[in-house]
């Protein structure tokens, strides 16, 4: 095989160089020089208190966010922030939405539609404009249509939170055990939860970013600042 042909298998699903981000008006960045890759069968968590940036981060992953400084190229399709209801239009039905980003996706509508309710279980709320759904709704609607779509990468911001046992139960098998071939990020507080699914992770404080290949050793430290 040649070299040129063992940088196309090599290269990493996510690159992200320099990474920053600096909301108009502030005075201090929330973050800045945020370098890795991502696997395309890796599993990074995004560890940080309160206020350190992670939801940023992610957003700034899925699009949602342009990033002040920086570079992220994809090599392969990522979801949507799960857990961010921003990309609905509020003034549509849930079944007009997963209409528009079955054809902005080129999925089948009814196949589509079909996988939605099965898993989001908001029966006839579908019918509803999204702008009078909850949170949780908005989010399930949103993990919902990430997993009838199907992506490479899953950018999870906390959505595990939504629901009760059962439902939470259920997000979990379909992240992290019907597609444990597929990347993901996470964005979250739960320590343990990230111990168990994620092989690395990145813990944002005070504006700086470090990489840990080790990810128990970054559940301990983190543990230690959120406990400081």
């Amino acid at each position: 095989m040649t070299d040129a042909a063992n940088d196309i298998v090599e290269a990493p699903g996510l690159r992200v160089s320099h990474l920053g981000k600096t909301f108009h008006g502030a005075t201090r960045p929330v973050f800045q020089n945020i370098d890795f890759t991502l696997g395309r069968s890796g599993r990074l968590a995004i560890l940080g208190r309160n206020g350190q940036g992670k939801s940023t981060l992610i957003k700034m992953l899925g699009g949602i966010l342009p990033a002040t400084e920086g570079e992220i190229v994809w090599n392969m399709s990522s979801s949507w922030p799960i857990g961010f209801g921003g990309g609905f239009q509020g003034s549509l039905s849930g079944l007009d939405n997963i209409r528009f980003l079955a054809r902005l996706y080129g999925r089948d509508y009814r196949d589509t539609l079909e996988r939605v309710d099965a898993f989001a279980e908001l029966g006839r709320s579908l019918r509803l404009p999204v702008k009078h759904y909850s949170s949780g709704m908005r989010a399930r609607l949103a993990f919902g249509l990430s997993l009838a779509i199907e992506f490479d990468c899953y950018l999870i911001d906390e959505l595990v939170a939504v629901g009760d046992a059962r439902f939470q139960q259920k997000c979990q098998e379909e992240l992290f055990q019907h597609r444990k071939d597929r990347a993901f990020m996470m964005a979250s507080h739960d320590v343990h939860m990230v111990a168990h699914h994620c092989d690395r992770a990145i813990i944002i404080e005070s504006g700086k970013c470090k990489i840990f290949e080790d990810v128990q050793e970054a559940v301990e430290i983190y543990s230690w600042l959120r406990a400081a």
